[in-house]
């Protein structure tokens, strides 16, 4: 098995990055990634130094996938996520639109918490299930992006449901796929509420494949129980329409679907998860239990 240890780190994912290493499509790699805070907290009091670090979620790659090519799908399979040093970190950062109801005077508020036994600890007496997810992961676009938004090519999405188990597609927009991930959570609620979840180094082990010919607009999930479409941008309202339509597009393309029945049907069992509300970024989820109605005619 390859292995990617932690080494030069990208604010920007982009086909200009050199790969760090190249995969044939189907094999299984490690990967090491820093914390979205690129290191700068390991302890009580700690702050983020925006001066000599002014961008977070810093990623490790690119990984260059052989025979990638624009219009492509690429699947990346997580198959474990671990700490590399036993804790995550979290700080209080500004309540940038709940200001007007809360006030903007916010304590720094920095947290360390171990990571042990399955659990984060909160506290001594608070614990928080381990449930690690990829907050930043994308194949690179033609354009050169930051590391902060998301968008069709995935980026900071910060969707809980890119984790163990599951499986992300992404688009491919250039040669090579040029395949980044970072920002590693140990935990994260629906919304990511003050834009920082229970950040940590991570050693991600994932399995990266290639569907030639197979084209997607926007990246989407599949877990053992559900399908998943993502969608980004502000209003959120938007994102949401576009999400479900995607998911509407993938049932009636690749299941059978007669498209209003698809429309009415998740109207009924659709859900959604919430990644940073700030940008926007939703995940409509629709059960596998009911992909048999798209052959009842």
């Amino acid at each position: 098995m390859k292995r990617l240890n932690l080494g030069k780190l990208y604010y920007e994912i982009s086909k200009d990055n050199p790969p760090a290493i190249r995969i044939n499509p189907g094999e299984t790699l490690v990967v090491e990634t820093e914390d979205a805070f690129s290191g700068q907290i390991r302890k009580e009091g700690d702050r983020r130094d925006t001066q000599t670090m002014p961008h977070g979620n810093p990623q490790s790659g690119p990984i260059y996938v052989d025979g990638a090519e624009r219009g492509d799908t690429l699947s990346v399979y997580i198959v474990d996520i671990k700490p590399l040093i036993g804790q995550a970190a979290t700080r209080t950062a500004g309540p940038g639109m709940l200001a007007d109801y809360l006030g903007k005077d916010v304590p720094h508020g920095t947290r360390i918490c171990p990571i042990r036994d399955g659990k984060v600890w909160w506290s001594d007496k608070i614990t928080i299930p381990y449930e690690p997810m990829i907050g930043t992961i994308g194949a690179a676009p033609e354009e050169k992006v930051t590391t902060g938004p998301a968008g069709p090519y995935g980026g900071n999405m910060d969707i809980k449901e890119v984790t163990i188990g599951n499986t992300l597609y992404l688009p491919v927009f250039v040669p090579g796929a040029l395949l980044h991930l970072g920002d590693v959570h140990a935990a994260q609620g629906d919304g990511e509420l003050c834009g920082t979840a229970l950040e940590m180094p991570a050693e991600c082990v994932i399995t990266v494949d290639l569907s030639k010919n197979k084209t997607i607009f926007a990246p989407r999930i599949e877990s053992p129980k559900e399908l998943m479409t993502i969608a980004t941008g502000r209003p959120m309202e938007v994102s949401v329409a576009k999400a479900y339509a995607d998911m509407i597009l993938w049932l009636e393309n690749d299941y059978g679907f007669y498209r209003w029945d698809a429309y009415n049907l998740l109207t009924q069992v659709g859900r959604l998860s919430i990644g940073y509300f700030g940008i926007g970024t939703v995940a409509v989820k629709f059960p596998k239990q009911y992909l048999d109605f798209g052959k009842l005619k």
